[in-house]
């Protein structure tokens, strides 16, 4: 009898699995499954204490879905990804492995992990790898003349639309219960998951785990609210996007499962043709771009220089603020004296998320307000969200920037004030979120101070921590000086060039 291992990772369900159900295509095998924490490795990649929270409630839900298709689910604590290849190995061969299977992680970190496990794994036990985190594999797409992977988002957008339409994703089904002589097992063969030792933070009722509890939230999503995603999702006080990121986090839920979704109401067609379905499709199409981009540049989603492109280079130039700054320190805590951005900043650090646009909101002001390093902002974000992803979070932050190949010049800034007043235009979110400004009418909402002053009111709320239109010109300058120092080392093109 053979015995076959599934080793997970950020594929925390039992459906569209393809490690798992690859391994339990041959009925006759012993099928188990492992776990591996590494909570000092989390603590260097910065991953926040809700999604370990979530994280671990959901692996309790998946051992006890496991265990009802007959699969054991082991589960370890070690210090790092070094420990991790050793405990893997010295289960195999306690266990008597035959195969081993995994979904490939393509950070940087994992994939030398994993290289090197497959360097030490014995010639006696095979090893299969499957891209799994994807709504298209890497390498589906590519550019028509160079045969290359994609560098800039629209026409890998079209280039995946044109492959969703000719080939639809397949989404595998739960494995089989399996023969009951293939699983007999005992109480001291099933682990305890004890909590991490890794700091934790509940997070607000509407996280709650599960594979089947994502797949309801969707469905009840498309059913209820996508005929106003289009017009709504950047209202800042509306609740009005699926916020399905955090289960497609940790791999609760797949791409494909989502999209498999989103075709039960429509057929392709249907969605391309639908404002609303299209633009959400859109948003996961853009998690794929981010993933095969960070196959693609490796190093630079990792802050190393990669000399074979040039696309990071020069903001080594531009004369950042550190992180230990009395601007950072207000950005975090929300108390920039700009009130979209306060808002926005203080629900982030009380829930653990807010919608994409004023992540856009808050990364600019961050960069091109404050002139602080990206990076720090890249990280703090790290530390705060439930749906912490690495590559979408790197990548939006890069876009951020403007140190990508797409298409955010240096010049655009947004506008703290304008923005809050088209996605605020009542100060709704604004004075949920900061109960101090809650007195003072519309009109003012933005320069509180005027009319508090007036009124003889005193709130403990601050001042602008700087002048927009003078950060404007100050990072418009930065910029340009660094595009110049950069192209005297290179023979590179910048945008300040085209």
């Amino acid at each position: 009898m053979h015995t076959h291992l599934v080793w997970l990772r950020k594929d925390l369900r039992i459906h569209d699995n393809k490690a798992l159900y690859a391994a339990c295509e041959d009925y006759t095998a012993r099928v188990l499954t492992i776990f591996i924490a590494t909570p000092k490795q989390w603590q260097q990649q910065n991953i926040s204490k809700r999604l370990a929270a979530f994280m671990f409630d959901n692996l309790k839900l998946l051992a006890n879905e496991l265990l009802r298709l007959g699969i054991v689910l082991h589960y370890y604590q070690c210090a790092n990804f070094a420990e991790q290849i050793d405990l893997l190995l010295t289960f195999c061969q306690r266990e008597k492995i035959d195969k081993l299977f995994y979904n490939y992680e393509y950070e940087l970190n994992e994939s030398e992990r994993d290289k090197e496990m497959k360097k030490r794994l014995p010639n006696n036990i095979l090893c299969q790898g499957f891209d799994d985190g994807f709504l298209i594999s890497p390498g589906s797409v590519q550019t028509i003349i160079n045969k290359e992977m994609f560098k800039i988002y629209t026409p890998f957008r079209n280039a995946c639309l044109h492959h969703l339409k000719e080939n639809e994703p397949i989404c595998l089904p739960a494995p089989a219960i399996r023969q009951k002589n293939m699983y007999q097992y005992n109480n001291k063969s099933i682990s305890i998951i004890t909590p991490f030792s890794y700091p934790s933070m509940l997070s607000e009722d509407y996280y709650v785990a599960g594979e089947k509890v994502g797949i309801y939230r969707l469905d009840n999503f498309f059913n209820k609210q996508l005929k106003y995603y289009s017009l709504q999702r950047n209202i800042a006080y509306l609740d009005a996007t699926s916020r399905i990121s955090a289960w497609l986090a940790i791999g609760v839920l797949s791409p494909r499962q989502c999209y498999h979704l989103l075709l039960k109401k429509f057929n392709f067609l249907g969605i391309i043709n639908d404002i609303n379905a299209s633009t959400w499709l859109n948003e996961l199409i853009w998690r794929d771009f981010y993933r095969h981009t960070m196959i693609l540049y490796p190093k630079i989603f990792h802050h190393k220089h990669d000399p074979d492109i040039d696309i990071s280079s020069w903001t080594k130039y531009i004369p950042w603020h550190n992180n230990k700054s009395v601007l950072f320190i207000a950005w975090c805590k929300g108390r920039t004296g700009y009130p979209f951005i306060d808002a926005a900043m203080r629900k982030l650090a009380k829930i653990g998320w807010i919608n994409n646009r004023l992540r856009m909101i808050t990364a600019s002001f961050l960069i091109k307000d404050l002139l602080i390093d990206w990076r720090h902002g890249e990280h703090y974000f790290m530390s705060q969200l439930i749906d912490s992803d690495f590559a979408s979070n790197h990548g939006s932050w890069q876009w951020a920037v403007g140190m990508d190949y797409n298409t955010n010049p240096y010049y655009r800034i947004f506008n703290p004030t304008l923005q809050g007043k088209k996605f605020d235009s009542n100060g709704n979110f604004i004075k949920q979120w900061l109960p101090e400004l809650k007195l003072v009418p519309n009109k003012y909402l933005y320069q509180p101070h005027i009319w508090l002053k007036a009124q003889n009111i005193i709130v403990d709320y601050p001042y602008p921590i700087v002048d927009h239109s003078e950060a404007r010109k100050r990072i418009l300058n930065s910029y340009k000086i660094a595009y110049y120092k950069a192209a005297r080392t290179s023979s590179g093109s910048y945008p300040l060039d085209q």
